[in-house]
């Protein structure tokens, strides 16, 4: 069983994709890491993340073992980089054959992302997009990062998010956008628990109707 978790920046996806991970028993990719290791392996070349051929070649060089458990990948420099790297089309194709590998495994996967159920998975039986307002996920990025004594004001947060929201949105190269068979999952009202239990529902009806 694939499950597919589509989204934008702190909407909760990826909480509610590592807990299905582990409530299925699958393995789980956050593509988002990919995406973030590749920016961040141009700034430490020294390149440019307006230059597009550089960032494809860190793409093609990409070690993708360990990347959970490499802090730099979570901090707003690393977001924002991805952001930017993930527009190329370059980029893209080479982190493609990647990600739909993870999804072909024998017993299914859990991935989150921007394109899973419309590009990397489109076949998979369930698919999610979880969203929240803008201002609610700048919030809850901004205390995540604040908790972890980054300094960023809540306003500098939101519009960042709204940066990266329209730039994602707004891409040429698969965009961020709802697959016409995803379950819309808006958690702007909701803890995570609600969240999840919401998320467990929607994808218990897709085993049911796929017979799963």
């Amino acid at each position: 069983m694939v499950i597919a978790v589509d989204g934008p920046a702190a909407s909760g996806k990826g909480t509610i994709a590592a807990r299905l991970a582990r409530t299925y028993g699958l393995p789980h990719l956050d593509t988002g890491l990919l995406y973030r290791a590749v920016g961040l392996k141009v700034l430490q070349d020294g390149g440019s993340l307006d230059d597009e051929s550089a960032a494809t070649e860190a793409a093609r060089g990409l070690d993708a073992t360990g990347l959970s458990d490499d802090a730099r990948l979570t901090t707003g420099e690393a977001g924002e980089a991805a952001s930017r790297v993930a527009g190329y089309p370059g980029v893209r194709a080479a982190l493609l054959e990647l990600q739909q590998a993870f999804a072909a495994q024998a017993g299914g996967a859990v991935l989150d992302g921007r394109d899973i159920g419309t590009v990397i998975a489109p076949d998979a039986p369930a698919k999610l997009f979880v969203t929240a307002t803008p201002e609610v996920r700048a919030t809850r990025r901004w205390k995540q990062l604040t908790a972890r004594g980054i300094e960023i004001s809540l306003e500098a947060m939101l519009a960042d998010i709204q940066r990266r929201d329209d730039r994602d949105a707004g891409r040429g190269a698969a965009p961020m956008v709802q697959a016409e068979d995803a379950v819309l999952l808006d958690t702007t009202d909701m803890g995570i628990e609600a969240a999840f239990d919401a998320a467990r529902r929607i994808v218990e009806a897709a085993r049911a109707k796929h017979g799963l």
